[in-house]
């Protein structure tokens, strides 16, 4: 990819001049892709932004303007031009080192920078577009209800970026619980009453992903793993489940709930999708139970937590939120998820090898 330069002003004084020195460039680079780096721009004109467009004529292509200003990136976004060319901010760039972890979720880690705000590192290659879906999913949940952070900034972290939150002495419920032991029962009342104020929010039908399509999707990765005809068989009852408008979470153990102001607030919003609460309470069985049954101190090892408080807040849980009829039903599918965790795990991992089969097993129970 052939990079030019954008830089300083470029209005009706220089445009004419700018847009020869571009296609000069790109007469001399017929063979490259081009790429702007507007770095060193300042400020673009309606005659500037002419010759952008004159540019994506000729060479009939998607063109990628990169560290575009924020004062330049308004004038690109106020004018249409962030739809018609890939424009990417120049972000702020900050460091972690030394910053506390206060919470570590699939996709990454999120860090304390100060008393009032804490920044959500992503490990992907794809953190910018992670990032852009999750705050779209934060801020639809946030309308329909349901209390969550939203990003006020994105930032440059190393070679990856993150989401900042403003988080006014947050902790999650997670630390509430090992500081607090004495106000358990309290603090897995306020987790259970968020979880119920999670699962009675219904959203239009398909405005998230299907919850029960995630998991026929997990069940089809772990289709190695499993006989024959327990895969026919729990096909079968992940087919019977109804399809639901009601908002799943998708990880809502309390290490991704935090306490603010004296309000409860969901983070990690990027596993959204709608269903039965079912899917939600299945993870928080894992989470607390299933991970235990054969590594004993895993609470403490995950979350620094008991095996005895761990399972306080699974009963906490099951009490106020899972009907018992449900209970098999909801075992089912956390031992789909568990499985799932485990697809690509090495042969010569005895502890998943032995969580893999017990797994299978109960699953053969419960739908015998």
């Amino acid at each position: 990819m052939y990079v030019i330069e954008l830089k300083g002003r470029i209005d009706s004084t220089n445009a004419m001049e700018e847009e020869k020195r571009i296609m000069d460039l790109i007469e001399k680079n017929p063979d490259e892709s081009i790429s702007f780096d507007a770095s060193g721009l300042s400020y673009i004109s309606s005659a500037g932004l002419r010759v952008l467009m004159k540019v994506k004529k000729q060479i009939k292509a998607d063109l990628q303007i990169t560290d575009v200003s924020p004062e330049v990136y308004d004038i690109f976004e106020t004018t249409g031009f962030t739809q018609l060319f890939n424009v990417r901010k120049k972000y702020r760039e900050i460091s972690v080192d030394g910053c506390k972890v206060i919470g570590k979720g699939a996709y990454g880690t999120v860090y304390r920078l100060d008393e009032d705000t804490v920044v959500k590192k992503y490990d992907s290659a794809e953190a910018l577009s992670m990032i852009e879906n999750e705050k779209k999913l934060a801020r639809l949940a946030f309308v329909a209800g349901i209390p969550t952070a939203i990003s006020f900034d994105i930032v440059k972290i190393g070679d990856t970026y993150g989401s900042v939150f403003e988080m006014l002495k947050a902790k999650t419920f997670n630390d509430l619980i090992k500081e607090n032991p004495a106000n358990a029962d309290d603090i897995i009342k306020q987790y259970a009453d968020l979880i119920k104020q999670v699962h009675s929010t219904k959203l239009p039908a398909g405005t998230l992903p299907s919850s029960r399509q995630k998991y026929i999707e997990k069940l089809k990765n772990i289709k190695h793993m499993i006989p024959e005809e327990l895969y026919g068989k729990t096909e079968v009852f992940l087919n019977s489940i109804p399809e639901d408008d009601h908002l799943i979470h998708g990880d809502l153990q309390m290490k991704n709930i935090m306490l603010s102001d004296n309000e409860p607030m969901l983070i990690d919003m990027d596993t959204l999708s709608q269903g039965i609460p079912l899917f939600d309470i299945a993870g928080i069985y894992v989470a607390y139970i299933v991970f235990e049954e054969d590594e004993p101190g895993n609470n403490m090892k995950f979350f620094g937590i008991a095996t005895e408080t761990g399972k306080k807040i699974w009963d906490g849980v099951c009490k106020n939120c899972l009907r018992e009829e449900d209970f098999d039903k909801m075992q089912i599918l956390a031992y789909v998820l568990f499985l799932d965790m485990f697809k690509n795990s090495s042969p010569d991992d005895e502890l998943s090898a032995t969580r893999i089969r017990h797994s299978i097993k109960h699953l053969e129970e419960l739908l015998r």
